[in-house]
């Protein structure tokens, strides 16, 4: 997790994308990587026979559906982005096999050698179409996360085209590789949306496909410590959900208008220890250099809005508070008394997720905690979904500020990434002081953090 702070390197979450002239020659691929999070099965599966070189199977079927309602909805939503221009229709899909040499004996556009494409999905500029891997990619897609997972790959594929058409002057054809890739993380975000609402014609799923769609995302993201300079970076787990969300949450033109002022948290180690430990620190070492910086942060805030704060002692053993039945908000708990306490339960799933997704899993759960210690200060809600929703804000706000100010440390290149990965899998960094989640769903808590991250403790207070 974290890194120490010299000087201005401490200012781990303000990355501007570099301008780089870019272009993609083979769109982008989707390799599978990483740990399974589950999504219902989208309802689809229509005549592929459109797709050059299917077999006609229930991967292709599903493809098909997502192809026919992309090509349904950009018809309507491409004119006004385009002065009403219609939308002009790709050159054709590509459905291949590596095992058997293509796409049913044919060849593939930029495709000089057929097993290049395996456990990918691309979109060819210079051909204008989209292929992908029929035999390995699309079946663990569905396996593995289910199947909005082929609709996001396939969508932003799609969205890769929509810029092209969208680029009358060249100026997308000019932007850096990340920011072509947010871009089209944000067109298949819009189309989610409208899949998720019933508004398409082949194809319908519900909230925890939209999981499974973003479960995806994160798998597809940059190795840590790739530099957003990169000519092929293309976003970490944080950005690549933050640009989906933005287009879910939004319309058309929320995504066609990203441009160059977009921020990126995405950064490269910053020392040689921190990347030979992979940015990560042992839980007990995390707890010691956490902890104080913790108190300095929430203190802050606290007094700056004229209430008193006195830090939580920290216990280890149980996350159980006096009084209450069992460990409610998980293995980290905030329990009100004179003084407070943080109660840490550092065995069993705690130390856990700390191995498998990494330390800032362990310091969002830490964050949301003292976040409720800093609204019992203020005198506001800490049980139930409204405190929940705010002690979770409240994390993000402390995770954009670590690094900045009197803050002795900076968070590691993957940090945000293991708190979006914590976030997608379970809801104990949003639970209240009596146990109830502020949301049901990884896209709503993954937002809510979202939302102090750029918005700061004051929108969290005010409500997200």
């Amino acid at each position: 997790m974290m890194a120490p702070v010299g000087g201005t390197l401490g200012r781990a979450l303000v990355v501007t994308v570099a301008v780089l002239a870019v272009l993609l020659t083979s769109g982008c691929a989707f390799p599978v990587t990483g740990r399974a999070i589950a999504g219902p099965e989208v309802t689809a599966g229509i005549d592929p026979s459109f797709i050059e070189g299917t077999d006609g199977g229930e991967e292709d079927r599903l493809a098909a559906a997502v192809l026919r309602d992309l090509e349904r909805f950009w018809g309507e939503a491409y004119p006004p982005l385009a002065g009403d221009r219609a939308f002009p229709p790709l050159q054709g899909y590509f459905s291949v096999d590596p095992r058997r040499g293509g796409a049913g004996g044919r060849s593939v556009p930029c495709l000089p050698d057929v097993g290049d494409i395996e456990g990918t999905a691309f979109y060819c500029p210079s051909a204008d179409v989209i292929a992908w891997d029929r035999a390995g990619l699309l079946p663990q897609l569905r396996r593995d996360f289910g199947d909005a997972a082929v609709v996001v790959v396939l969508s932003h594929e799609f969205g890769h085209a929509v810029q092209g058409r969208l680029d009358r002057d060249g100026t997308v054809a000019a932007s850096p590789t990340i920011l072509l890739e947010a871009q089209a993380d944000c067109y298949a975000g819009l189309f989610l949306r409208r899949v998720r609402d019933g508004a398409l014609p082949d194809l319908r799923t519900g909230a925890d496909g939209i999981d499974g769609a973003m479960g995806a995302l994160i798998t597809f993201r940059d190795p840590v410590g790739t530099s957003p300079r990169n000519a092929d970076a293309h976003g970490n787990a944080f950005d690549r959900v933050s640009s989906f969300q933005d287009g879910f949450d939004g319309e058309p033109g929320t995504c066609a208008a990203m441009g160059r002022e977009r921020v990126f948290t995405q950064q490269s180690f910053r020392s040689a220890a921190d990347e030979s430990s992979g940015g990560n620190l042992g839980l007990d070492e995390l707890l010691r250099a956490m902890l104080p910086d913790l108190d300095r942060y929430f203190g802050a805030e606290v007094r700056r809005r004229g209430a008193q704060w006195t830090p939580p002692t920290a216990e280890t053993g149980t996350a159980t508070c006096p009084g209450s039945d069992g460990a409610l908000q998980g293995p980290v708990a905030w329990c009100a008394g004179e003084p407070s306490a943080l109660r840490i339960d550092g065995n069993g799933p705690l130390a856990a997720d700390h191995r498998r997704i990494g330390d800032y899993a362990t310091g969002t759960l830490l964050a949301s905690r003292f976040g409720a210690a800093a609204l019992a200060a203020l005198d506001r809600p800490t049980a139930g979904a409204e405190g929940g929703r705010a002690a979770l804000c409240l994390a993000g706000a402390y995770s954009a500020a670590v690094g900045t100010g009197d803050s002795a440390f900076g968070l590691s290149p993957g940090d945000l990434d293991e708190s979006v990965t914590m976030l997608l899998d379970e809801d104990t960094a949003s639970r209240g002081t009596d146990g109830v989640a502020a949301a049901s769903t990884g896209y709503e808590r993954i937002r809510v953090f979202r939302a102090g991250v750029t918005g700061g403790p004051d929108a969290c207070l005010r409500g997200v």
